[in-house]
């Protein structure tokens, strides 16, 4: 378990970019995991793109996009797209790896109110009847658990400000459901849904009931028994991206 005895004392900003972004022009993407961009030096360039969703509104031809450059030798892409910039300059994080990392930092920083005291933060810890592993088991310092989960939201409506999870059918998030409900109904642990909305044109968050209406079903079967839905943003730059303040989660 991560020790956390600094309860008192504001952790420092991660940084999430270990290397300066390169900026360029979002070419396609395709093959779901490479992105053609060319910089804005000229040179074309394929990035590796850490995202298995549908990314739709998130990938297309003219885009702003930036780039982390990465000299590993063992990598066969020395690039790896971070977020873009859509038509209407709205920022979108599309590397989805990076979710937990935030989360990590804001609840360190004490940035996510709904979670209260905190004693010790364990990630990726095996649970549920499912096989699951939870993104963060947080303990209290009066003994009690929180089992905390993170989904990332990049889905825009394009017609309003409204974001939504999942942009595509997915049993995962459909097992994660599960495994809360049953969660909150064999223990007193508290279970919660973060949704981490990496989109700066997102202003409140609900279930994609036109794309996948069985994790709607989910997500009210989860709600009655107690479960917790809350959704943060992200102020998102060039530079870094973190947590930001709550937005409306409605289902």
């Amino acid at each position: 378990m991560g020790s956390m005895n600094d309860t008192h004392q504001e952790k420092s900003l991660i940084r999430q970019f270990h290397t300066p972004l390169l900026k360029g022009t979002l070419v396609k993407r395709y093959k779901r995991f490479f992105a053609d961009v060319t910089l804005d030096n000229g040179e074309l360039i394929t990035a590796h793109n850490p995202n298995t969703g549908k990314m739709t509104g998130c990938a297309e031809t003219g885009f702003t996009a930036w780039v982390q450059p990465n000299n590993d030798p063992k990598r066969k892409l020395k690039y790896t797209l971070e977020m873009v910039q859509n038509e209407n300059e709205e920022w979108i994080g599309v590397n989805t790896h990076r979710a937990n990392s935030i989360v990590k930092d804001a609840l360190h920083r004490r940035l996510i109110n709904e979670i209260g005291d905190i004693a010790s933060i364990s990630p990726e810890v095996k649970y549920g009847e499912e096989n699951s592993k939870i993104d963060f088991l947080i303990d209290h310092t009066d003994g009690t658990q929180t089992y905390l989960e993170v989904k990332s939201v990049t889905l825009k409506d394009p017609t309003s400000n409204r974001g939504y999870f999942p942009d595509t059918v997915s049993t995962r998030a459909h097992k994660h459901c599960r495994e809360l409900t049953q969660l909150k109904q064999s223990t007193n642990a508290r279970a919660i849904m973060l949704y981490l909305v990496q989109h700066s044109g997102i202003e409140s968050v609900s279930p994609a009931t036109h794309i996948d209406p069985k994790y709607t079903e989910y997500v009210k079967m989860a709600k009655e028994v107690g479960v917790e839905f809350i959704a943060y943003n992200c102020i998102i730059n060039e530079e870094n991206i973190h947590i930001n303040q709550p937005l409306i989660f409605t289902a």
